[in-house]
């Protein structure tokens, strides 16, 4: 399987709340070939579209480990990336409940056509001011984003705790402060020419040397990251429009 990725524009009116749009579509071009889901700490809302089977809005949450499936062909997806912090406002849940997770909309808001609530949510939904705590989890992001600060340091600048600092990502973003800096740093290097050395990409990011590199690439991904350059993939799973991972009865998700 290959997946073409078109980006689009981002509306003015939305920049303070959605980071990325973009449609993916699966094409046929590589049968056999897994679809890679890399780590990522990011709230997305999906229009997913199957051939001849309709389509369904989710919220696909925060995914702490990388996933591979392969996909129908034809499959293809809006999809919408929230800023840090804006799920759980938007969604009236905390963000840790949505770890891992792909929910249909429909847990958070009365089920209507989906692609009406999409286009709903993207033009009239959205709240329009920023509040205090939004600005600090902004400037976190910010300063963990670049990786020459660790959490202490990122607190004593923003002014706040440490544990005051956990509690926002926590709640906001779903992860701990920590866990979103290894995460970026680690579709850094995704992001990163595949000829690059990794003694070289491991010093440049800021780990203690390739070794350190190559056991952080492996919890995440599954792999080393020579055998993922070499297309040396765990197994896929199969991996249908139709399939979302609902809230399991006793951990029900909180509006």
């Amino acid at each position: 399987m290959a997946v073409r990725e078109q980006a689009l524009e981002v509306p003015a009116e939305l920049g303070e709340w959605i980071s990325d749009l973009d449609v993916a579509t699966v094409e046929d071009r590589a049968p056999g070939h897994p679809v890679v889901d890399e780590p990522d700490h990011a709230t997305r809302l999906v229009l997913r579209v199957a051939p001849g089977r309709g389509g369904e809005l989710v919220v696909v949450g925060p995914r702490t480990r990388a996933s591979y499936h392969v996909s129908q062909p034809g499959l293809w997806c809006a999809r919408a990336t929230l800023r840090p912090g804006r799920a759980a406002r938007l969604l009236g849940c905390p963000a840790g409940q949505l770890v891992d997770r792909i929910l249909p909309l429909g847990v958070f808001r009365p089920p209507v056509s989906p692609a009406e609530s999409f286009a709903h949510l993207l033009t009239h939904a959205l709240p329009t001011a920023t509040t205090p705590r939004e600005t600090l989890l902004r400037d976190a992001v910010t300063l963990l984003s670049t990786g020459t600060e660790g959490v202490a340091g990122v607190a004593r600048r923003l002014g706040v705790s440490e544990r005051h600092l956990r509690t926002v990502f926590a709640d906001d973003v779903g992860l701990s402060p920590k866990h979103f800096a290894r995460i970026e740093r680690l579709r850094t290097v995704l992001a990163d020419s595949p000829r690059r050395p990794l003694a070289e990409l491991a010093a440049t990011l800021g780990f203690s040397d390739q070794s350190h590199l190559s056991g952080e690439f492996r919890r995440f991904m599954g792999v080393s990251p020579a055998a993922f350059r070499r297309g040396e993939l765990p197994p896929a799973t199969g991996c249908s429009a139709r399939s979302v991972t609902v809230a399991p009865a006793g951990d029900p998700v909180r509006r």
